[in-house]
């Protein structure tokens, strides 16, 4: 291949160039927040679970696992809903995925809080 068969793209006229039209950002958003929406789900599920001895007993899916097992499926259910409606409404719209992000990383450290002994414990009733 010589110099003269290489493309130089500051000397290609623009008309020239081709470019590939740009997707839409909606799903990636819907996808970023879904994941931020389950695991905050998955902190109030655990507040919950232990702030209402009714809510403790109605997560009591199985004996072998206890609440636990109500609250990660709740959670699932959380976040595969808000995916689908999430990907409805922004499946063919550009969006901002750094504020997604932000949005997603503050519900993902609300729900890690919502997880720790030291947080849900001052919701047990005494």
């Amino acid at each position: 291949m010589t110099t003269a068969d290489s493309i130089h793209p500051e000397t290609d006229l623009p008309e020239q160039r081709t470019e590939a039209p740009d997707k839409p950002e909606g799903p990636i958003v819907a996808a970023i927040l879904a994941g931020g929406i389950g695991c905050f789900a998955m902190g109030v599920f655990t507040t919950l679970g232990e702030a209402s001895t009714s809510i403790k007993d109605w997560l009591n899916w199985n004996n072998d696992v206890g609440p636990l097992a109500g609250k990660t499926i709740m959670a699932v259910i959380v976040w595969l809903l808000s995916w689908a409606i999430l990907y409805g409404v922004y499946r063919n719209r550009q969006a901002e995925t750094r504020q997604a992000l932000t949005i997603a990383l503050v519900l993902i450290g609300l729900g890690a809080v919502g997880t720790f002994p030291t947080f849900f414990q001052l919701f047990t009733p005494e």
